[in-house]
């Protein structure tokens, strides 16, 4: 596990998504057009449809799970880090559909209906990805001096 400490003043957005909007395309405008290189958001809500995603360990890519289908957002929560010079936001969703079960995973794409309303806490900090060879993935990482030490073995 890393840590490091990323609140020392709180700037906090309500964004409020409208019919229709793609929310990962929108949200990454927000976080360019605001210089945002560090946050973390909540939402709740509903789609008009989604593609969620499954990574699948063994092939390094997301399975594609679509939700061609009205659902309710009962929980989107996710973080935005710089991924070289662009933000990038990760996010994970619970879907609840019509007859009580729900969808879960990575969200990939969604379009909203009636709204989204997410709450969105900038860092004070600068959060970086960088690509793990091993899974492929651009995951958050600090710099060596903010590591912590290692734990001895047990």
């Amino acid at each position: 596990m890393k840590s490091m400490r990323v609140q020392s003043e709180v700037e906090t957005y309500a964004l409020i998504f409208d019919k229709g909007d793609e929310v990962v395309e929108l949200l990454t405008a927000f976080a360019k057009a605001r210089r945002i290189t560090g946050a973390e958001f909540q939402a709740i809500g509903a789609f008009s449809d989604a593609v969620l995603g499954y990574f699948d360990r063994a092939t390094k890519q997301y399975r594609k799970i679509p939700v061609p289908s009205q659902v309710e957002v009962v929980s989107l929560l996710g973080d935005i880090a710089m991924k070289g010079d662009e933000p990038a936001v990760h996010a994970h969703a619970v879907l609840g559909q019509p007859d009580g079960t729900a969808r879960v995973g990575h969200l990939l794409q969604a379009r909203v209906w009636p709204t989204l309303e997410l709450i969105l806490t900038k860092s004070s900090r600068n959060l970086q990805k960088r690509v793990d060879p091993e899974s492929g993935l651009a995951l958050i990482d600090f710099p060596t001096e903010q590591r912590p030490a290692e734990r001895p073995a047990a």
